[in-house]
């Protein structure tokens, strides 16, 4: 077994005989936060430090049963809420692409073994930035695949209405072949000539007020999109007509109901902090949340396609402050999840749209110009 310097892992596995498929013989990494039979899961916690379960996540069991062989548990960290691959209890993750510079979170062992060659294929999750930021970080590929497609039944939730299984892999292609065994469909033909691409200079926000920042990154691409056959036009997303943040604050306090604050000192300093103001959500706060994700989620995009940037700030290092650099490094991620949509990140160039066969023929084309 390979050595890790990373610490991509936090359980390894000794691959066992693959079997036959689409995907046989493809080394496969987990995150940690999906359960597998009989090998740890810890969810990044030390409440589940020697949790084993008894059956593979149906998103696991769908690629074992095509033929991947799982080499390992990856580094998340606690509850995969975080946007940086620290860790209280498995240390920090490091990143192979970017000395020093952060993985990004919460899949940040996936990304980190994919970066550094430790697996060919990795599966992680996305609520709210947590595979399409450590992708760009480590400059490997990610989909966020539009929300409720794929199963994430065997995943600690985090926020289920924001939820998002993901496949991960060093090319657009990998992606696509694990989407396919995942969801059932096949993988679409490569399509850019005749989409409208929507460049996006800033995101919209979470309704919180918050200015969210601006990048021009997305122009380094247009040209060779225009030279696909695409029609490269500016467009914004409208903003939500409430803060969201109450929805997602509701939603993780449930989420840890049967041990918070119940168990609160067995939790990180982070994971504390943020249940105790999740604790301050009002009750018409959330609901109008709610109303807003609702209303958003019915918006008609006039484009095909929007192109971003995954991030438009500096990397941070990989000691940063979570609470100081989450939402300037997420601000072009997190809507994403909110509108229910799908994102593809291919290093740090994000392809998003209400469909994941949209993406993904496009990041086919792009990968094959």
């Amino acid at each position: 077994m390979s050595a890790d310097p990373f610490n991509a892992f936090i359980t390894r596995v000794e691959p066992g005989e693959p079997g036959a498929g689409p995907l046989a013989g493809r080394t496969l990494a987990v995150k940690d936060l999906f359960d597998t039979a009989g090998v740890r899961t810890t969810y990044g916690s030390s409440l589940y430090a020697d949790h084993v379960p008894e059956r593979n996540a149906v998103a696991v069991q769908r690629l074992l049963d095509a033929g991947a062989v799982m080499v390992g548990k990856t580094h998340l960290p606690e509850f995969a809420w975080s946007v940086l691959g620290q860790s209280d209890w498995y240390g920090t993750c490091h990143n192979p692409t970017h000395s020093g510079k952060t993985t990004g979170g919460s899949s940040s062992g996936s990304a980190a073994a994919l970066a550094a060659g430790l697996c060919e294929l990795a599966l992680g999750s996305d609520t709210g930035c947590s595979i399409r930021l450590p992708s760009a970080a480590c400059e490997v590929v990610g989909l966020k695949s539009q929300w409720g497609l794929i199963s994430t039944e065997g995943v600690y939730p985090l926020c289920p209405t924001l939820d998002t299984v993901v496949p991960m892999a060093r090319s657009v292609e990998d992606v696509a072949l694990m989407w396919s065994v995942l969801t059932e469909r096949h993988v679409p033909e490569p399509r850019l000539a005749g989409l409208t691409i929507g460049l996006m200079r800033q995101p919209p926000g979470i309704g919180d007020g918050r200015e969210t920042e601006t990048s021009d990154a997305a122009e380094t691409w247009a040209a060779d999109l225009e030279r696909l056959g695409a029609r490269v036009v500016e467009r914004r997303v409208p903003e939500p007509s409430a803060s969201t943040w109450p929805q997602f604050q509701h939603e993780a306090l449930r989420s840890h109901a049967a041990t918070f604050p119940s168990r609160a000192d067995e939790y990180g300093e982070l994971m504390q902090k943020k249940l105790e103001a999740a604790q301050r959500a009002k009750p018409d706060e959330i609901e109008a949340a709610y109303r807003a994700i609702e209303e958003w989620r019915r918006y008609k995009p006039d484009v095909d396609v929007y192109i971003s940037p995954c991030y438009a700030v500096e990397l941070p290092p990989e000691d940063a402050d979570e609470l100081e650099v989450r939402l300037p490094l997420t601000s072009f991620l997190r809507w994403v999840n909110l509108t229910g949509w799908a994102g593809l990140a291919i290093g740090n160039m994000q392809l998003i749209a209400p469909r994941d066969e949209v993406v993904l023929a496009a990041g086919l084309a792009w990968e094959r110009r």
